[in-house]
């Protein structure tokens, strides 16, 4: 039976969120806990910030796991997506009651329910619940507590009835796509692991600052799945660096940005600007002051439809996602220079 919680958060999203009342639950049938404490976890409390692996749990049933990201120690940031405009799913259906439990949580949920929650019960009763039928009935989920996103699930239908055999899927019903989205929303990246030669606070005016990552720097991945009455799937986002832009913080610098491939070796992808055509080189003294130089790595985003990362990459794609490190560095004004 799902948790007491989660029917609380439904039920005050969809207050939220579409502006119709519904019955606040006095406890689940089955264990009697109360709704009027609990929740589920945020979306995005898979990974730490050492580094670990760790999982989440996301709406009622979907569960998150991540991989390392990044060395021991290093910090690490949730994913940010290189579109502005693309958001992960505000809500879905998800697999939740046979027909007899189902008709457990509606005489328990709506009992002594006012309108137009009690027309809502009422018309769950005429359908008898699909007793006796094969399928499940699934239940609007949302990804976090917060509320302020409006879901397109309308109140009046707030759980689905899903034969085995489903004619017609419904649009907001969870898919492997949707679990990517997930996962991709759940994802977070380490920061960029950025080495300055020169040191940062040791950078000279007129002389290329070369930067290097360190070796240990490898793609991260995200998997969530649901295991639920017999319904199975999964999606593994895949997060691979690419790419390294150095940015150096002022106007007072040629070239102000570089941007460096990475290269994949035995322990990890890197880059070392040594032998690079573009060093980032501060024209003026820094001062009695510092320049913000900010270090952004893109990472190529593509996802399975599987619990295997190393799974066919599916269609279609998610945006690339950004990691980035900002450092105040200081730069003088001196002609010469040990390295």
């Amino acid at each position: 039976m799902v948790r007491a919680g989660v029917r609380m958060a439904v039920a005050a999203g969809l207050v939220v969120a579409l502006g119709t009342g519904f019955p606040a639950y006095a406890s689940d049938p089955k264990t009697g806990d109360d709704t009027g404490t609990g929740g589920q976890p945020p979306a995005d409390s898979g990974t730490d910030s050492g580094g670990s692996s760790g999982t989440g749990t996301i709406g009622a049933h979907i569960q998150v796991h991540q991989s390392k990201a990044g060395s021991s120690g290093s910090s690490t940031s949730k994913a940010t997506s290189s579109n502005a405009n693309w958001k992960p799913p505000v809500c879905w259906y998800e697999p939740m009651y046979t027909p007899e439990e189902y008709e457990e949580f509606i005489k328990s949920a709506y009992k002594g329910a006012q309108e137009p929650a009690a027309s809502y019960a009422k018309k769950r009763e005429e359908e008898n619940y699909h007793k006796g039928d094969k399928g499940l009935w699934w239940q609007v989920q949302f990804r976090n507590d917060a509320y302020n996103e409006a879901c397109p699930v309308t109140p009046d239908n707030w759980e689905i009835w899903v034969p085995p055999a489903q004619p017609k899927q419904d649009p907001h019903q969870l898919t492997p796509e949707t679990l990517s989205e997930l996962a991709y929303n759940s994802t977070k990246l380490p920061t960029p692991p950025v080495v300055l030669s020169p040191k940062g606070d040791q950078l000279v005016v007129n002389l290329g600052t070369r930067v290097k990552l360190d070796s240990d720097f490898d793609r991260v991945w995200t998997t969530a799945d649901i295991n639920y009455k017999g319904v199975q799937m999964a999606a593994t986002t895949v997060a691979t660096p690419v790419a390294l832009r150095l940015d150096a913080g002022t106007s007072d610098a040629d070239p102000q940005t570089c941007t460096y491939d990475l290269v994949k070796g035995d322990k990890g992808y890197t880059v070392d600007s040594k032998d690079a055509g573009c060093n980032v080189t501060y024209l003026r003294s820094s001062g009695s002051g510092t320049y913000p130089l900010k270090a952004s790595i893109t990472w190529k985003v593509t996802w399975t439809d599987s619990a295997d990362p190393d799974g066919p990459a599916q269609l279609p794609g998610l945006p690339d996602g950004l990691s980035t490190f900002e450092e105040n560095v200081a730069v003088h004004e001196i002609q010469s220079v040990n390295r």
